[in-house]
């Protein structure tokens, strides 16, 4: 089965452990992701999938997937615009307006989904630089239709700060990302064309989430018997914000807080011994502690956070670890038909500890 990709980068996104961690999961029966994002372990499944529920806290992440699901060429039309600076500020500024409405929309009405929000916050991540986008802190606020720089002011964007580049300060100061060819969205392309494209690919994703259940809320709301093991043999891959044990900064984050992952962990250690049960943990190394029982696989992040000079970002990209429940498959149980996934998705195993 052919596997998509997200229409914009996403800051800790998983894509490339994806075959690893359904390498380990197997063809289950059920697929729950309570850390959704840009959803790259659920894309990247190699097989036809069954029943399957996502879920993110943050109301973008889960008005941009229901609203791909019901009319993915509105989300394109909003998505396709050039790399505008001016454009990336306003918009963000914008948005931020609009989060709180959100997600109580999409909480209280399962029909509700906004077009023009999904397709501006797609845009901007695929702008961005780094980490940060929409977080909700800076100095700059809207005012009277400019955009004024006011600090100390609680009703702005100081809410939650963006993450700092050397390109400058706050979220007036951060560039789009203006590469040659492009990253994601904002590749290059004669305007007809390009519209077609992103209709086309959006219409692809549209149809692979076509059955797949989105819910918006705390983690946990999608972790109870009934979403998981009461649907038979369940998978389960959770990516909770690393916390503050990580090293990584809490600037990073638009919505949960580092707490979230130590509680997600205990979940996972009690249900880990259910054989109805395969759980994914992904962290850093030494922020998170996991019995012997448990294996783990090493990875290295690239992109994004890890690329950022020879600081935290470089540093923290060398102690990324997936971690695997008793159930989950073993390495030596790996078939032949995983090492053909990984295949299709080119890419190739590193080194295991079992």
């Amino acid at each position: 089965m052919a596997t998509l990709q997200a229409p914009f980068p996403y800051f800790g996104g998983k894509s490339r452990v994806k075959a690893e961690v359904w390498a380990r999961l197997g063809d289950v029966a059920n697929y729950v992701e309570p850390f959704f994002g840009s959803g790259a372990v659920l894309l990247g499944r190699p097989h036809k999938p069954k029943i399957e529920t996502v879920n993110d806290k943050d109301g973008f992440v889960a008005n941009f997937w229901r609203a791909l699901q019901h009319d993915p060429d509105a989300v394109a039309i909003h998505v396709d615009n050039p790399v505008n600076e001016c454009d990336l500020h306003a918009r963000e500024l914008w948005l931020l307006g609009q989060r709180e409405s959100i997600t109580e929309r999409l909480m209280g009405d399962p029909y509700f989904y906004d077009a023009q929000v999904a397709g501006w916050w797609a845009w901007g991540l695929s702008c961005w630089i780094g980490g940060g986008w929409t977080s909700g802190e800076g100095p700059w606020v809207a005012e009277d239709g400019k955009m004024v720089k006011k600090m100390g002011e609680e009703d702005g964007v100081e809410r939650k700060r963006p993450h700092l580049s050397t390109l400058g300060q706050g979220i007036s100061r951060q560039r789009p990302h203006l590469g040659n060819a492009g990253r994601s969205i904002n590749r290059l392309g004669l305007c007809e064309q390009r519209l077609a494209w992103l209709k086309e690919w959006l219409n692809s994703l549209a149809a692979r989430l076509h059955r797949v259940r989105v819910c918006c809320g705390d983690w946990s709301r999608v972790c109870g018997p009934s979403v998981t093991f009461g649907h038979g043999l369940t998978g389960v891959f959770l990516d909770p914000p690393y916390p503050a044990s990580a090293g990584r900064s809490e600037e990073l984050y638009a919505v949960d807080d580092l707490g979230v992952a130590h509680v997600a962990q205990q979940w996972a250690l009690e249900q880990g011994s259910n054989p109805r049960m395969r759980i994914v943990f992904a962290g850093y190394e030494g922020s998170l502690d996991f019995p012997s029982d448990w294996s783990i696989y090493a990875w290295k992040a690239s992109g994004g956070y890890a690329n950022q000079g020879h600081g935290q970002g470089t540093i923290n990209a060398t102690r990324e670890r997936l971690w695997f429940s008793p159930h989950c498959l073993k390495a030596e149980q790996l078939s032949l038909w995983n090492t053909e996934a990984m295949e299709i998705q080119g890419m190739k195993p590193s080194g295991h500890s079992s």
